[in-house]
């Protein structure tokens, strides 16, 4: 599964993104994903009456699902990029247990960098295979380790479960802007957040008919800042690369202090 480009063989995963209509690079990106996860995490903490909040909130986790894709294949040096990743999330386990748990060691849930970490492994399994060329192999070893994928989040109870996982793998998948692609990409995202994570509803009627909205759904307004990615890093200097790692168990620590604090 190669093609020829300026006479070099080019592997079509490792192909650029299409910037076309692209406008966020990876920098902006990351911010607008670390400003969700900072509402959600308000609304979890201090201000848990204002829905909006967490409304906001999920658009987070599909941006940096997406991230971690676009990681795996512009990462210079995979093993480090894994080892980064297990590092932060062994650091942020004490800061999520304390605001998911509100004890420094809670079993019952683990950090959404174990959901990355163990998405990542699965894409760089399904990639090996997908390298062969082979599309009667790859395809059903795919289908295969997304289900593995889901049942190993569901079991090990890391944040948004199994369908965390897949979505990770969702985006390997359909990475690209391709019409095909898009729609695959809405139709998954659709059926992640609105069936297998769902939760709470809001309901509203129109016209006499009362509907359910699932407030997991909210995910779905992420795509279209996705789409909008250039395919470009933007500022990418490496005190930046770590304070986006570090903002995640540093947040999450600040915020249990305060809500101590105010409780």
């Amino acid at each position: 599964m190669t093609d020829i480009q300026n006479g070099k063989m080019i592997d079509p995963g490792k192909q650029s993104w299409n910037i076309k209509a692209g406008v966020f690079s990876s920098c902006m990106l990351h911010i607008i994903a670390m400003a969700c996860m900072l509402s959600d995490h308000m609304w979890a903490t201090l201000f848990p009456y204002v829905d909006i909040l967490t409304c906001i909130g999920r658009i987070a986790f599909p941006i940096f699902a997406f991230m971690i894709v676009e990681g795996f294949y512009h990462t210079s040096n995979f093993r480090r990029y894994l080892c980064r990743m297990l590092i932060f999330a062994v650091i942020s386990e004490i800061p999520f247990d304390l605001v998911s748990g509100d004890s420094v060691l809670y079993l019952f849930h683990q950090n959404v960098l174990w959901t990355f970490l163990i998405g990542l492994l699965l894409i760089a399994l399904i990639d090996k295979v997908r390298k062969t060329g082979k599309v009667w192999l790859w395809i059903p070893v795919a289908v295969v380790v997304t289900l593995v994928g889901y049942v190993i989040g569901t079991i090990t109870m890391v944040d948004f479960y199994g369908a965390g996982v897949v979505m990770v793998i969702m985006f390997y998948l359909f990475r690209g802007k391709e019409p095909w692609k898009l729609i695959a990409q809405l139709v998954c995202m659709y059926y992640i957040n609105a069936q297998l994570l769902s939760g709470y509803c809001y309901t509203f009627s129109i016209a006499g008919h009362s509907f359910e909205f699932p407030q997991q759904a909210f995910a779905l307004i992420a795509l279209p800042v996705i789409w909008l990615y250039n395919g470009k890093l933007g500022y990418h200097k490496k005190w930046f690369k770590y304070f986006c790692y570090a903002f995640y168990p540093g947040h999450l620590l600040v915020l249990y202090i305060i809500w101590q604090m105010v409780m």
